[in-house]
């Protein structure tokens, strides 16, 4: 009857106090040999669901657990948790971001012992982007009701993808940017990685980018109206140096943005940047395009320095095409250049 009575005594505590500390077990020691892994069989998807697998190996009679992960709870949500341990469970609880689970075997029975599968979490992601999920704790009860708390210090990323990049050239720079905070989907789902940029889109990817300061100045472009989504990205992007109106007073913020124009703001923003005139910087090659004379004469040097540096590359092996729109993954990935060039 003790013995009954205590094993129900420790599935009363492990559903009651699963959200409380674990300051009054006794870490483990040196001597402990057990170890613990967490995987997940697939880091990548566009639905943004994935599970991840939580193993030991050298385990000593485990009867009853309580494990905590760690996560951000703006990224993603658990969707279950399961064992195959024979049992009781208690269903994942949120608390601070960390995901506490618990689970206690039943009965007069012996505990768990050498490798055991201790049990799979199924997350979703929320949004596009890379989430990391860290296994911070576990407690281990065994069959005399003994406890000790093991830290895993175990971690497993992964990645929503937008379902427009399955495949696409870009994906990879493109998620690494998102993750960056620098660029956005057009939705959670959809990035139209071909759709074109506009040049107040361009301006303002590249404020992001740099982290500019606002600028109070006066405005020059009459047609960056008061108030528009774009107006304060204009302003500190043409504070700092990284753009031209078309004219004097206009921008042409909706106009798209062709890539010799985005080659010239992108080489601005790294003279800003470094702190180096664009008029002392010498072009060490020429421009080897078969369509180079279709470049305008004032984006001439910026193409050069460019593609010398390797901060823009052609539409093809032979032409730069000056003329063309830029899309959003053009636009993506040569910030993503100018960052790393920068770092």
């Amino acid at each position: 009857m003790v013995y009954m009575l205590k094993r129900k005594l420790i599935l009363t505590a492990l559903i009651c106090n699963m959200c409380l500390t674990l300051a009054s077990a006794p870490p483990a020691n040196a001597a402990d040999d057990a170890k613990f892994e967490m995987t997940a069989p697939v880091t990548e998807a566009e639905n943004g669901e994935f599970t991840v697998t939580l193993k030991g190996q050298n385990i000593q009679d485990l009867f009853a657990y309580e494990v905590k992960l760690g996560i951000d709870a703006n990224n993603v949500e658990v969707v279950k948790a399961t064992t195959a341990i024979a049992g009781f469970s208690v269903p994942p609880i949120l608390k601070n971001n960390e995901i506490t689970f618990a689970h206690t075997k039943v009965g007069k029975v012996t505990g768990e012992i050498g490798n055991v599968d201790i049990g799979t979490i199924t997350f979703k992601a929320k949004k596009a982007g890379t989430t990391i999920i860290n296994w911070t704790n576990i407690k281990i009860v065994d069959s005399s009701l003994d406890s000790k708390t093991f830290s895993p210090n175990a971690s497993t990323n992964f990645v929503k993808i937008f379902g427009d990049l399955a495949g696409h050239w870009a994906k990879s720079d493109i998620m690494q940017m998102v993750d960056k905070k620098v660029v956005e989907g057009m939705d959670d789902d959809h990035f139209a990685p071909n759709m074109n940029v506009t040049r107040a889109q361009f301006a303002t990817l590249l404020s992001k980018a740099l982290d500019l300061k606002d600028d109070t100045g006066n405005n020059p472009f009459t047609d960056v109206a008061s108030g528009s989504w774009f107006e304060n990205s204009v302003k500190k992007a043409y504070a700092a140096g990284l753009i031209n109106g078309i004219a004097d007073d206009a921008f042409a913020p909706e106009q798209y943005i062709t890539r010799e124009e985005m080659t010239a703001m992108l080489l601005r923003a790294n003279a800003h940047a470094t702190g180096i005139n664009i008029e002392d910087m010498t072009v060490k090659e020429s421009i080897k395009f078969s369509d180079e004379s279709a470049i305008n004469d004032w984006a001439k040097k910026a193409v050069a320095l460019a593609v010398e540096s390797g901060l823009m590359n052609g539409r093809t092996e032979s032409e730069f095409a000056p003329k063309e729109h830029a899309s959003r993954a053009e636009s993506v990935v040569v910030l993503k250049r100018l960052l790393a060039e920068l770092n």
